[in-house]
């Protein structure tokens, strides 16, 4: 029900995205993650509550809703389910994401958030001040933020070090992309393991 805004690009905030009663399986099925970074759906065990969630945003029906409400065809698109339990004091710069994504959705797991800016992401009009934003998403369990890619999908937050769990769901152009960015993924992560809180 969370309409869609189209300043400065398409996208959209949801609240309460998750039935009540789930929630407190979904924290405690979240996968125990040890370092920071994004890690394929794929990579890791999930079990119980958790699983359900991945299996409903694996659903073509939820494709298709997203992309309806971002103005896409998302149906025939492959997508790429990461998982984020960790944040680092160098994550969150700014950015618009990459050509080879079309959509991104976010789902937030995280039981309570300080309201000091830090985390909090951020829906930007350009790529050089964090002042200057439209929106700004609590990551606390059931909120939902989705967008479109585009040259001005500018979006980031101030740092921020520990717990901030989050489900990522990223539509891609092709199937090549997708295998491209789990090999991407298993690198950082392994670069992350020298040094856990590196760039």
């Amino acid at each position: 029900a969370a309409p869609a805004d189209d300043a400065p690009y398409r996208h959209f905030v949801g609240d309460g995205v998750l039935k009540p009663e789930a929630v407190s399986g979904l924290l405690a099925d979240f996968p125990d993650i040890k370092q920071p970074g994004f890690y394929p759906v794929t990579d890791i065990p999930v079990r119980g509550t958790f699983a359900d969630l991945i299996a409903d945003v694996n659903e073509a029906d939820f494709s298709r809703l997203l992309g309806e409400k971002l103005g896409l065809d998302l149906a025939s698109k492959p997508k790429l389910i990461t998982i984020r339990k960790w944040s680092a004091g160098s994550d969150g710069r700014i950015h618009t994401d990459s050509l080879s994504k079309i959509a991104t959705t976010l789902i937030y797991l995280n039981e309570q958030w300080a309201d000091n800016g830090g985390g909090r992401l951020r829906v930007l009009r350009g790529p050089k001040d964090f002042a200057d934003y439209t929106k700004e998403i609590s990551p606390v369990v059931g909120t939902m933020f989705g967008f479109r890619r585009a040259e001005n999908s500018w979006h980031g937050h101030l740092p921020f070090d520990g717990e901030r769990k989050v489900v990522q769901i990223t539509w891609l152009i092709d199937d090549s992309k997708v295998a491209h960015k789990t090999r991407t993924a298993k690198w950082t992560r392994w670069l992350k393991r020298l040094n856990p809180f590196s760039a």
